[in-house]
């Protein structure tokens, strides 16, 4: 049987223009996750599970993630599931895997194999602002911000979260992000670029519909999703300043009154480092880029979350210059950065770490991990979501991998890889964090 997640919350509902009830109900999640091959097994087995966990009445809100593998069915999806599981509003995407909670109440994350998961939440006193978004045209950055209020169509008042799924045919997807931050800076945005299928039709569901271009989902009120993100790396070498870049090539770095090329600055760190890490040098190597003046933590050390990875695309061995999937500017830090799954699993457990020391029960978690992740990363299934079980031993979870991962960085919203990026689900009350951080083990 599927898992009902109940968190009583002391306000009343507050009407708002999208939902309405009459009634006021206690916060939940229900959620399940079905891997039968056929659609309407598939979508007969999930509503056999929701029954099963408790939901009764009409939901406000169903997310829905489901695997590529049913693309040429994706059509077909949303009216089933409508027809045999009642919510007001339903928004989701297809991606290369599916995140979910089985009935025992376990996470997994589902890989080269059909999956859907769907989770059904009652928020009271929230409001929920679902809209869609066409590829092209988009408002001009330079432009007044109501201009891109005007073209999404969901008013920013109060609103302090947002889901943002992204059909991958769709264009200038950094500038839409940059966009919408324009438009809501005060709501943190975490989603991600849905799955990439052969069908004439795009990877996004939205009420009853599939679309491309972007949908997203505005969240004011009771409930608000609190961001984590993890880039799975960890920082070699000391951080360094650019002296001389241009558009994205790093020409020239310093480390105080010493010079030198990136490439010469790489060479130095690799005299220190042991034969492991030279051969992920070799494959596993990126960039931090400081998108802020970053803070120095308890220990003296920069707070490496404040650093956007970025992959390294090229180097011209002539000159030492090293080519970044970022643009770059004199007097921004630096810092070499390796990935592996020991990487990855420390940083995000020091990360989930912190937010349960914020936040110790949260109504759900959504994860929207990339594609190089999974079991490619860990050499074993669920290696995000069993991290995430060992700080929250009961939260639902469920999400996609995607084809890039949507979440913040340094007070920008930015478009990731390789990423973790998780949103947690939490009374919109302000968190606490006094407890010291402790080591990641």
């Amino acid at each position: 049987m599927a898992r009902t997640f109940r968190l009583p919350h002391p306000l009343q509902f507050k009407v708002g223009p999208l939902l309405r009830r009459r009634t006021p109900q206690p916060a939940r999640c229900v959620t399940a996750l079905s891997n039968q091959p056929a659609l309407e097994a598939a979508v007969a087995d999930l509503s056999r599970q929701l029954r099963s966990g408790g939901q009764r009445g009409q939901a406000d809100l169903a997310l829905v993630f489901c695997s590529t593998a049913y693309a040429t069915d994706l059509q077909r999806l949303l009216p089933l599931l409508r027809e045999a599981i009642p919510s007001r509003h339903w928004i989701g995407c297809a991606g290369g895997g599916v995140v979910g909670t089985d009935p025992q109440g376990e996470p997994h994350e589902l890989e080269h194999q059909p999956g859907i998961s769907v989770s059904l939440f009652n928020l009271p006193d929230s409001e929920l602002q679902l809209f869609q978004l066409q590829a092209g045209g988009l408002p001009d950055l330079d432009g007044p911000s109501q201009q891109w209020i005007d073209w999404v169509g969901a008013q920013p008042d109060g609103a302090h979260s947002m889901l943002l799924f992204i059909d991958p045919g769709c264009p200038a997807i950094n500038d839409l992000i940059s966009g919408l931050d324009y438009a809501y800076p005060q709501a943190a945005k975490v989603g991600g670029i849905a799955g990439q299928h052969n069908a004439s039709h795009g990877s996004l569901l939205l009420n009853d519909q599939v679309v491309d271009g972007a949908v997203g989902c505005l969240i004011s009120g009771a409930w608000r999703i609190e961001p984590v993100v993890a880039q799975g790396c960890r920082p070699i070498g000391p951080v360094f300043e650019v002296e001389q870049a241009e558009r994205n090539v790093v020409q020239r770095l310093s480390d105080g009154h010493n010079q030198g090329t990136p490439v010469a600055c790489l060479q130095a760190i690799l005299e220190d480092l042991n034969p492991q890490e030279r051969e992920l040098v070799r494959h596993s190597l990126f960039l931090g880029v400081a998108k802020s003046s970053f803070q120095l933590s308890s220990s003296g050390t920069p707070d490496h979350s404040a650093f956007l990875v970025r992959n390294l695309v090229g180097v011209d061995p002539r000159t030492g210059s090293v080519a970044v999937g970022e643009r770059l500017r004199v007097g921004q830090r630096v810092q070499f950065q390796l990935r592996d799954a020991n990487a990855s699993r420390q940083e995000q457990r020091q990360l989930l770490s912190r937010q349960r020391r914020r936040q110790p029960e949260p109504l759900a978690a959504l994860l929207f991990a990339c594609l190089g992740r999974g079991e490619g990363l860990y050499g074993q299934p669920d290696g995000d979501v069993s991290a995430c079980r060992e700080q929250f031993a009961t939260v639902p979870v469920a999400g996609a991998f995607c084809n890039g991962e949507i979440g913040p960085v340094a007070g920008a919203t930015h478009l990731h890889g390789y990423t973790a990026s998780w949103g947690f689900l939490v009374p919109n009350t302000p968190p606490t964090d006094s407890q010291p951080e402790a080591p990641a083990s």
